[in-house]
């Protein structure tokens, strides 16, 4: 095969996952009206293997997007609700003695799935939340000094309020890190608002998900994510990656800049939203259009800067701005 039909074979590859895409979104679509740059991040994450927290005031439609997406999805699903009570052994899953045999077994959590939701990560105490540690970083958790691995394809979903706090425990830095995407939701327009009442008023399902299909397998979905490695990157796009990270940690306005995790995140995440928009090499608009969601929960404002009004968004805009973009 030589170089022309190997491009050609990679195109249509690249079609066949837009193909798929357009499924999930019109599934989505039965329920949701807009929220397109949440439903977007998500493709892109799961196109990433990578974790997403979803930030937004209640009713916003957080958790039936993650809900739907995963019926979209033909793989096991788990829905864990936090609570401040909640054990890790009550998500991963704990020794039982067993009478017959004599002998202690393990029994699963619900977090050996596919496609966990946690809603309101942060209304668990730091000891539950760092149970989450090892098996969102390296797909497997270790109990009783045996290991377990989880099934690929194997994706985080968890949600939080941002304006409610009380009993809610800020997730550490560490576990912050652990997510390759936040995704901040707002209130729909006026014309979304519309659609939603006039949806509500004709529906007749009480189950909103009732209507919505699975249309990716397991195996489609870890075709895609190896699919996705092989985007093409130059070698000046990964130095304009390299530069965005650089000027986190440099920033004035920035207590704490992002990691070297952050830099991989972002490669991967502009890796995957080249692959959304059909192409199999990355530009630096798939780069800055990762950038807000993958930088946003990894960087600190100084609290001088905080105070005067001055969010990470923001502060992230301007760092892009600041840097020459590659041609």
């Amino acid at each position: 095969m030589n170089k022309n039909e190997e491009q050609f074979q990679s195109r249509i590859d690249m079609i066949e996952l837009r193909a798929s895409l357009d499924k999930v979104k019109n599934e989505i679509g039965k329920v949701i009206v807009g929220q397109e740059s949440m439903i977007e991040h998500l493709l892109a994450a799961l196109l990433s293997n990578g974790h997403v927290l979803i930030e937004g005031v209640p009713g916003v439609a957080k958790t039936i997007t993650a809900k739907l997406l995963a019926k979209t999805i033909d793989v096991g699903f788990s829905r864990i609700q936090f609570t401040p009570d909640l054990m890790p052994s009550d998500i991963l899953g704990t020794s039982v003695f067993n009478v017959k045999t004599s002998e202690f077994e393990f029994k699963k959590g619900p977090v050996f799935s596919s496609f966990i939701l946690i809603d309101e990560i942060n209304r668990s105490p730091a000891k539950t939340q760092a149970a989450l540690f090892e098996v969102m970083e390296e797909r497997q958790i270790t109990m009783d000094g045996i290991r377990y691995t989880m099934e690929e394809p194997f994706l985080v979903v968890a949600t939080q309020n941002p304006i409610e706090h009380e009993g809610t425990y800020r997730l550490p830095e560490a576990q912050l890190d652990r997510f390759l995407f936040k995704i901040n939701v707002g209130y729909p327009n006026l014309d979304q608002e519309i659609a939603i009442i006039r949806n509500q008023h004709e529906s007749k399902k009480e189950d909103k998900t009732d209507g919505v299909n699975k249309v990716i397998t397991a195996e489609q979905l870890k075709n895609y994510q190896h699919l996705v490695k092989d985007i093409i990157v130059e070698s000046q796009l990964m130095e304009y990656i390299a530069k965005i990270i650089i000027n986190t940690r440099e920033n004035q306005f920035l207590y704490l800049g992002a990691s070297p995790r952050a830099s991989l995140a972002l490669l991967t995440a502009s890796k995957a939203f080249a692959a959304m928009r059909g192409r199999d090499f990355v530009t630096p608009e798939d780069i800055k259009e990762a950038s807000y969601a993958v930088l946003r929960h990894r960087v600190i404002v100084s609290p001088e800067r905080e105070m005067e009004g001055l969010t990470a968004d923001e502060i992230i805009r301007q760092i892009l701005e600041g840097i020459e973009i590659p041609r």
